[in-house]
């Protein structure tokens, strides 16, 4: 019962400010043995790096224990079919496959039925963005404001269905599918080149832009990752680079291209170096007229210039044709090839190395990951050429991966995503819509961050009380209360289905000799395996991956 978990009363006995890390461990023990009246104190060194002393990835087998830490850090979450794989053939050979998935893994086939039905499946981007364009332009020929009301809402309603498909494809791929780094890895890249779904048409566009320009290069090179997006509608149009052309410039693209994509804010660049890049990006735009429309009508030096590959377009006669100068070298005016040297220049600088690699690390490391591991990453990612797969390599190598282990916060999207594979791995979810609600709950819905920033990755912006409170009513329906409603048909009710075994799981089996003393106490006096599931899903322990 969640009453026995009581989390209402937290909000009252602490700060709003973020909390440390000890802070944290207090706080969810109170949640997790308030029912029980325990105090809940960190095992010594919980929280402590592993030492100096700490070994690099190994071939032998790793205990159960051992096995679970590294697979909640590398994949959405440990569950029983991972560890098992792990322990029969090694950590190495895991890894190694991790980083070498096979294309298109399938997916369980009612999960892929899920997905094989929606529109973002069935209808090419470029059929959704343009039939919406269409009737977006045919809402103002309404003859009645409520036929023009009745219209638009019709409209925002398609708008909206595109996204909650994305959401929830993104879903049950997490949970589901075998190619667990690169889904890990592709949020990370959604993340680092954000869009924002609720603006403008991008809603028709995201889940494309996730499956075509992110995830097959979320293990390969990032100048191929930084191509894709440069020339996708969805990035184009959230940074406002379809309106930028000649003598009207616009330098949104062009300066978090540089700040937030490659060089990083203190990468060295200038106003001057931005106001050149968006140079180079003028004519880079959006096309919403029908595929088999001829191109418009140019000047016959320009026609020969013309590309435009799906919505994507190059018009030359919206660009500037003048020299340029970037990161103080020429670079001549000649059309799209400017782009690619441009990506070159940026994606090759050392600037851009340290900055994408820091970032991989607070992510698969900690927030302060040890300067000596930050070197040997930038330098790793400058001998690949920008090779992904090779920096998450020596990463997991590292001496500082493997004395992180078990001691990272999990955001809300790792935390859910860890819930729901530790209970649901072994069933498919018919209605992901919970899962993606409790995300909106935890303040970082799929898709939804306004800023190009994306969400940050630091420990600090998901430790507040009010985020704790969410987490415990969370792992409550996680856990059982809210089974019935994961498994609900489209217009039924909620089946009655029985919480999820996970006292009984391998899975488990691997995760309980990390558990606190107070925390084995408190599952112990559980009164229900529901109650017994929440409050493992809302410990300290699994809190951390």
């Amino acid at each position: 019962m969640l009453s026995s978990v009581n989390p209402a009363g937290l909000g009252d006995t602490l700060p709003p400010a973020a909390l440390g890390r000890r802070q944290w461990l207090a706080t969810a023990a109170i949640g997790l043995c308030g029912a029980a009246g325990l105090t809940l104190v960190a095992p010594p060194g919980a929280f402590a790096a592993e030492g100096p002393d700490a070994q690099p990835l190994r071939d032998a087998p790793r205990s159960p224990a051992e096995s679970a830490r590294l697979l909640d850090r590398l994949t959405w979450g440990a569950d029983t079919a991972s560890i098992v794989a792990l322990q029969r053939v090694g950590p190495a050979a895991t890894v190694a496959a991790l980083l070498r998935p096979a294309p298109h893994a399938p997916l369980p086939a009612q999960a892929q039925a899920q997905i094989d039905a929606m529109a973002i499946t069935r209808t090419p981007m470029e059929a959704l963005a343009i039939d919406l364009q269409a009737r977006q332009q045919a809402i103002k020929a309404e003859p009645t404001e409520d036929a023009r009301k009745a219209a638009q809402e019709a409209y925002q309603r398609q708008m909206r269905g595109l996204q909650r498909e994305a959401e929830r494809r993104f879903v049950l791929r997490a949970v589901y599918s075998p190619a667990q780094l690169q889904e890990k890895m592709t949020w990370f890249w959604m993340n680092h080149f954000n869009v924002f779904a609720g603006k403008a048409d991008i809603r028709a566009m995201v889940a494309d832009y996730e499956d075509r320009a992110i995830r097959p290069h979320a293990l390969g090179r990032f100048r191929d990752l930084l191509g894709a997006t440069v020339r996708h509608p969805a990035m184009l149009r959230y940074l406002d680079n379809a309106q930028n052309a000649a003598n009207r410039i616009n330098e949104n693209y062009a300066r978090e291209l540089m700040e937030l994509h490659t060089l990083g804010v203190d990468g060295g660049y200038s106003q001057r170096d931005v106001q050149e890049m968006a140079r180079v990006l003028t004519g880079h735009g959006v096309s919403l007229r029908p595929l088999d429309e001829p191109p418009p009508k140019l000047r016959p030096e320009w026609a020969q210039q013309y590309v435009r590959r799906g919505l994507y377009e190059f018009n030359p006669q919206r660009h500037d044709w003048q020299p340029k100068e970037l990161l103080g070298r020429p670079l001549q005016g000649q059309g799209m090839a400017e782009l690619d040297e441009a990506l070159d220049r940026l994606a090759r600088a050392p600037a851009t190395a340290r900055f994408v690699t820091r970032k991989m690390a607070a992510y698969l490391v900690g927030d302060a990951p040890p300067p000596a591991l930050l070197q040997a990453l930038a330098e790793r990612f400058q001998q690949s050429d920008g090779h992904i797969g090779a920096v998450l390599q020596t990463l997991v190598a590292s001496e500082a991966f493997q004395a992180s282990l078990g001691t990272r916060l999990r955001d809300p999207v790792q935390y859910v995503m860890a819930g729901l594979r530790l209970g649901y791995a072994d069933r498919v979810l018919a209605n992901p819509d919970p899962a993606i609600s409790w995300l909106q709950r935890l303040a970082e819905p799929l898709y939804g961050r306004v800023t190009p920033d994306g969400y940050p990755l630091d420990s600090a912006a998901w430790t507040s009380s009010g985020q704790l409170a969410v987490r415990f009513e969370i792992a409550r329906a996680l856990g059982g209360a809210g089974t019935g409603a994961l498994f609900r048909a489209e217009g039924a009710p909620p089946p009655k289905v029985q919480p999820p075994a996970i006292a009984q799981s391998a899975a488990f089996r691997a995760m309980e000799p990390q558990l606190a003393p107070a925390t084995r106490v408190a599952l112990a006096r559980a009164g229900s395996p529901a109650e017994w599931n929440t409050f493992l899903l809302s410990s300290p322990e699994f809190m951390y991956a």
